[in-house]
């Protein structure tokens, strides 16, 4: 495997920041599928240094029927890390913000009470909920009205089903928010949504940066419950006295960051200075989202046709991109094996499938029985032979078969980013806890034929971070905050290897994804 590191460099770099002498705290909640966590990040001037305060777990909770998110527990564990990060760091703190994922909503009454539990993503109330909105908007205007990629899991869906199932819900309901900026609600008392996860809802209009109210009245969906929007950055106001009592922070300052935690994932990418263009991300985690950053979205008909999703980004910057599985996939299969008694970490999963053989069998890792299958390893069994190969059987086959097929999956997406960019992306970053998996890096940079730089890690918490210090004036563009990440993380390169058996393993790939695709 050819790699090679870079620290960073700090000795050369320099901002012009006011308070470069004396090191400043900002606060920032991440929360994702599987964890969340508070960080501190330590400001002076030159680098944001992460310190961890608290990590807690996250995950879907079975409530009857139904698949949800317990946002009371999360809101137990956030203010718990934000009482330690007073602890720590008392009068340094200058901000909090929180950032995590998209689509899933909590709606509020008039007297500001909870309607509910949220519902989680992989619930499946949303199923045949696509087919029911192309009957009353035709596809080709919603993604005119949105240009966000067609997934059940999205908001516009979510909400459909909700019409369908609960309409005295929506009846009643007075605000909608997502789940980041619920939880900025109740640090700051602001009911807004920020830009980055409005766009990831399908109810926001990219080209007119404002809810898509004619499509959201074509459906019969309330518009009223849709409240301001603002930019990453945007100061919300002090804490709410009880916040700031019970925590001991005292009116430290709240400001949204991109609440989307790919939008903080992607502003941390450090990418090369100049403006250039010729890069792609992967943000890789429970999900991967690959793509290229835009200052307009793309809303061609090829653009349809690639079932390519338009995200906001900071400086009003646009992420065009793909939602890819991602190591979800491994996550239940590792899942499945300690319930049959074989217990793994990931490290020992990836050692296995370094050694497990090569091609043997591939997956489409979106094909819709891996949302939330109640064994990963059967459902990939099923895949395998439906299209006429070897079934993975022992936990290193397994593995070596969602690492091959997701770095397949990325060479097909980089294939139809650089088709709707019209150029040639020369390297791809790698941000995020997947960044951290060689083997995958490598399989990824060799299935592409690319170089692959990988990291920062955290990309996610320092985007939040970050973007907060921008927020309070210490950093002036999205450039200026990259160049802070370049000198504050160590990244690594990975180079492609034995390219006739990737292009032989592509075509075999493309193959079976026609094979398995519906007639």
């Amino acid at each position: 495997m050819r790699e090679t590191r870079r620290r960073p460099c700090v000795a050369p770099f320099s901002l012009n920041s006011k308070n470069s002498m004396s090191e400043q705290v900002y606060l920032g909640v991440d929360l994702g599928a599987e964890s969340g966590r508070v960080m501190a990040g330590c400001w002076n001037g030159r680098q944001m240094r992460l310190e961890e305060l608290h990590r807690f777990a996250n995950g879907g909770v079975w409530l009857g029927e139904t698949l949800r998110w317990d946002v009371l527990r999360l809101w137990t564990e956030i203010e718990h890390g934000l009482t330690l990060g007073a602890r720590r760091f008392g009068g340094a703190i200058r901000s909090v913000g929180v950032d995590a994922w998209g689509v899933d909503f909590v709606l509020l009454s008039k007297s500001h009470e909870l309607l509910g539990l949220p519902f989680h993503y992989r619930d499946a109330r949303t199923r045949g909920m696509m087919a029911r909105a192309f009957e009353q908007v035709p596809r080709e205007e919603i993604f005119a009205q949105t240009g966000i990629q067609f997934m059940e899991i999205n908001s516009l869906f979510q909400l459909l089903a909700l019409q369908r199932d609960s309409p005295q819900l929506l009846e009643v309901a007075d605000c909608f928010l997502t789940i980041p900026d619920f939880l900025n609600w109740r640090l700051s008392g602001q009911r807004v949504c920020e830009f980055t996860n409005a766009t990831t809802t399908q109810c926001f209009h990219p080209t007119k940066k404002a809810w898509s109210v004619d499509l959201l009245g074509r459906l019969g969906l309330p518009v009223p419950i849709f409240p301001a929007i603002v930019s990453p950055g945007t100061r919300l106001g002090p804490l709410l006295p009880g916040v700031a009592a019970r925590t001991g922070l005292g009116s430290v300052e709240v400001i949204a960051p991109a609440t989307h935690d790919t939008g903080s994932a992607v502003a941390a990418v450090p990418a090369p200075p100049g403006g250039r263009s010729d890069w792609a991300y992967l943000s890789s985690g429970t999900w991967s989202l690959m793509g290229m950053e835009s200052r307009t979205p793309a809303l061609s008909a090829r653009a349809l046709q690639c079932n390519v999703t338009n995200e906001g980004g900071v400086d009003g910057t646009y992420r065009v991109l793909k939602n890819i599985m991602g190591l979800w996939l491994l996550q239940q299969c590792r899942r499945a094996f300690a319930g049959r008694g074989e217990h793994f970490d990931y490290a020992t999963l990836t050692k296995l499938a370094g050694a497990a053989p090569a091609f043997r069998s591939f997956i489409d890792p979106d094909d819709h029985p891996f949302l939330n299958p109640p064994d990963m390893p059967g459902a990939i069994g099923n895949f395998c032979r439906a299209t006429g190969q070897p079934v993975p059987a022992s936990p290193a086959e397994l593995a070596r078969c969602i690492y091959e097929s997701l770095a397949l999956k990325y060479a097909t997406v980089l294939d139809s980013l650089e088709e709707l960019a019209g150029t040639r992306i020369e390297v791809i970053h790698i941000v995020g806890g997947g960044s951290q998996n060689a083997l995958l890096n490598e399989f990824t940079a060799s299935a592409c034929g690319r170089r692959v730089i990988a990291g920062p890690v955290e990309a996610t918490v320092l985007g939040n971070l970050l973007v907060q210090a921008k927020g309070q004036g210490e950093l002036k563009s999205l450039a200026e905050l990259r160049e802070v990440v370049r000198h504050s993380s160590e990244l690594r390169e990975f180079h492609p290897r034995s390219p006739e058996a990737w292009q032989e393993a592509r075509a075999r790939f493309a193959n079976i994804m026609d094979a398995a695709r519906p007639a």
